[in-house]
């Protein structure tokens, strides 16, 4: 259980409000996992729990699924401000 500790607090960073931003966060998101995968070997039952809480995440449509946008949930209203988001 030891490799939890370095899957679990993916779990918890935040996705960017820029829709733009987006993709470079799952790919990026998506190439830590692969690399850690590959490099720390975890054993299954870490593997397990991370991915059933990432089903859960997406699938519960929370908001911080890196892997897609869920299409019922809408931006917050900071997401429009020209003074977060940029030119």
């Amino acid at each position: 259980m030891y490799c939890l500790q370095w899957l679990l607090p993916v779990l918890l960073i935040p996705k960017p409000l820029n829709p733009a931003l987006w993709f470079n966060h799952s790919m990026f998101m998506g190439f830590y996992l692969l690399s850690f995968l590959l490099e720390r070997k975890p054993c299954a039952i870490c593997a397990l729990v991370f991915l059933a809480a990432l089903f859960l995440i997406c699938y519960s449509c929370w908001g911080n699924c890196f892997l897609y946008h869920c299409h019922d949930s809408t931006l917050p209203d900071s997401a429009h401000d020209p003074s977060i988001v940029g030119n």
